[in-house]
This record gives C-alpha cells, sequence and structure tokens, in this order.
C-alpha cells in the first residue's frame, strides 16, 4: 500500500504519472531505449520537450511576449540569477519578506545590489502576508519580488499587488494549483519538486523584453536570453524530470485544468482546516485570510504531543507530518497530486488523536 506523503517536497507525484514513468523506464515509445539515455537534441525528446512547452502555455493561458524556461538550481539559484540580470547599477529592488523563503531571497539580492524590504511580516505569528496598504514601494524599483506561497509557515498570497515595477514572483510550492493571470507578472519561477515532478528542474516563465536587460557581464549560463534563444537547450537539459514534468502536465489537462484543480485543493484544504477550527486541540499557525492551500501548518498546544502525534501518523501510513525543523509543529502539504483519500485519512486520525490525548 503507497503511503499518504504530506512531505513539503519532494511531494506527491500523480498515481497514473508513476506507472506511466514505471512502463516506459526501459523502453520509450519502441525505441528500446529509456528517455533517459536519448539525446536531448533528438527527434523523441525534442518532441516531449515542445509538448511540455505548450501544455503549460495552455494551462496557464501564457500570453504571447512570454517563454517558458526551464533551468536548474531550484528557486535558490533564481535568488541570485533575478538581480543579476535585472537589477541595474544605481537601482533598487523592492521585496516583500513573508518568512523563510522570501528571507533567503532577499539575503542572495542584498550581495549584489540595493535592496529595499517594503514590507516585513516574516517572522510574526500567527504567520501571514503583507497587506497591499503596508508596501513601502520605491519609485523607479527595477523589480518587486514576492514569494507567492511560503511552505514553512503556511501562509499564501490570495490576491497580488498592483505595482508599477515590473512583478516577480517565487511560486514554488503553489504553481499550477490554481487559476492565474500571468499577464500581471513579468517573471514566475518555481522549483518542480512540489506540484511539477521531481527535483531537478526550475521552471521559468519570463516576459521576453525583460530578459533584455541583463548586462553582458553576466555568466552565459546564468543569462535568462542565453535560454530564451536556445529554447533551454544551450546545455545538455536534465531530460528525465521535463519528461515527468510532461506527463504531469497532461494528467492536470485531463482533471479539467487550473479550475478544476483549483477546486479539489480548496475543498482538500477546508477539510482540514475545518478540523482544525471545530477542536480545541489544535490551532492554526496562519491567520485565516492568508492560509494556504498547500501547506496546512497547525500546533498542538501541549508541544510535547507533537512529537507522539507524528510518530503514530506514520504507523498509519501517514508520512511526512513534521513541521519545517526551523519552526517545528505539525505541517499536511497537499499539493495538487495529494488525494482527497489522504485528508479524509488525517482528519480521521486527528480525531481519534485528540480523543486519546485531549
Amino acid at each position: 500500500m503507497r503511503a499518504y506523503n504530506f512531505s513539503a517536497g519532494p511531494a506527491t507525484l500523480p498515481e497514473e504519472v508513476l506507472k506511466e514513468v514505471q512502463a516506459e523506464m526501459l523502453d520509450y515509445k519502441g525505441t528500446g531505449m529509456s528517455l533517459m539515455e536519448m539525446s536531448h537534441r533528438g527527434p523523441e525528446y525534442s518532441a516531449l520537450h515542445a509538448e511540455t512547452i505548450a501544455n503549460i502555455k495552455q494551462l496557464l493561458k501564457i500570453p504571447e511576449g512570454y517563454s517558458v524556461l526551464f533551468m536548474t538550481g531550484g528557486a535558490s539559484s533564481q535568488f541570485a540569477i533575478i538581480p543579476m540580470n535585472l537589477l541595474g547599477e544605481g537601482q533598487t529592488a523592492d521585496y516583500t519578506d513573508s518568512g523563510a523563503w522570501a528571507s533567503k531571497a532577499i539575503k542572495e539580492a542584498k550581495m549584489l545590489g540595493n535592496i529595499n524590504v517594503v514590507a516585513d511580516c516574516g517572522k510574526e505569528i500567527p504567520t501571514r502576508v503583507p497587506t497591499m496598504e503596508e508596501l513601502n514601494l520605491t519609485d523607479g524599483a527595477a523589480y518587486l519580488h514576492i514569494t507567492s506561497n511560503e511552505t514553512i509557515s503556511g501562509a499564501q498570497w490570495k490576491t497580488f499587488p498592483d505595482c508599477k515595477a515590473p512583478l516577480i514572483a517565487d511560486m514554488s510550492s503553489d504553481i499550477l494549483s490554481r487559476p492565474l493571470d500571468v499577464s500581471k507578472f513579468d517573471l514566475i519561477y518555481a522549483g518542480a519538486q512540489k506540484n511539477l515532478g521531481p527535483a531537478g528542474i526550475t521552471l521559468v516563465i519570463i516576459k521576453d523584453e525583460l530578459a533584455e536587460r541583463c548586462p553582458e557581464s553576466v555568466p552565459t549560463m546564468m543569462r535568462y536570453k542565453t535560454f530564451i534563444k536556445s529554447n533551454s537547450l544551450y546545455n545538455t537539459i536534465p531530460t528525465f524530470p521535463v519528461y515527468v514534468l510532461c506527463l504531469v502536465t497532461r494528467w492536470l489537462l485531463a482533471k479539467g485544468g487550473l479550475e478544476g484543480m483549483a477546486k479539489q485543493n480548496d475543498d482538500k484544504a477546508a477539510k482540514l482546516y475545518a478540523a482544525i477550527d471545530e477542536s480545541g486541540f489544535y490551532t492554526g499557525t496562519a491567520v485565516k485570510e492568508n492560509r494556504s492551500s498547500m501547506n496546512i501548518t497547525f500546533r498542538i498546544a501541549n508541544h510535547d504531543l507533537e512529537s507522539k502525534f507524528i510518530a503514530e501518523a506514520s504507523e498509519k501510513n501517514l508520512k511526512g507530518l513534521k513541521g519545517h525543523r526551523d519552526v517545528g509543529g505539525i505541517r499536511a502539504s497537499i499539493y495538487n497530486a495529494f488525494p482527497v483519500e489522504g485528508v479524509d485519512a488525517l482528519v480521521s486520525f486527528m480525531k481519534e488523536f485528540e480523543a486519546n490525548n485531549g
């Protein structure tokens, strides 16, 4: 029996996708080879590469003038690549600090240029994201950077800021989980290992004209322009993660696209939050209006019981519920591929655990 995997990433993949990967592992489309053994410039991979980009454009309704790129290094590499490409000499970039990942992006950017933290609620408890009224935006900023969903704190932007500067978002933990107006953004990036596929690939969606800002002093492999001009094939691409990403996008399209996925995600999260709110035993850690639909974080008033909760849950095949090491507590990550049955199983266990320990 497969475990219910609540891990924040690498995370659950659709079972249908894993079975298809298994079936094609040794012989991809009758070629007698695994896709992992094929040239990234051969016809089989080229067709899959093109389909993956097309599927992402269809799911997100990406307008003309944007490129879909496959890079490496996860969101962490983008923390430095963004200011290297887009923060010119003498310019200031605006950042919001909403938690651990936003803070990491700020730390890297400060090594490369002038950064204005326009709102800082990163260490507040209950956790949240900034309001529009809090944003102390810089006139003429190079860009505004936000983290759409804080995986560790469980706080998520529900509506996005309107600003004159180019808007950039780290969407690593909620990309493709809900419909999105891409035209409001100039750059979106996401590590694959939560909602897209296995670790090893970073999805970047960038407005082409923004990429032209990059100075010639930036190394070739760290320029967005390089990836746009080469269709992300300047060097040997991690073909296997792109292959799995292609299968996941097919699965999403078959499930009704992002509108259907958003309803399912909201319903799953609502069940868990109801179980927390209806109890005097558990407490959610994010303010209600900013609660994530991807990462549900909560505590037990008696923190000493949390390790027992996690251990007993694991015995019932509910895996990966331990909160991040920096904050503790309990975290249930329920990305797109996480099954509804797993949420029901966790809710049932929560009630049982409360009855036995409350």
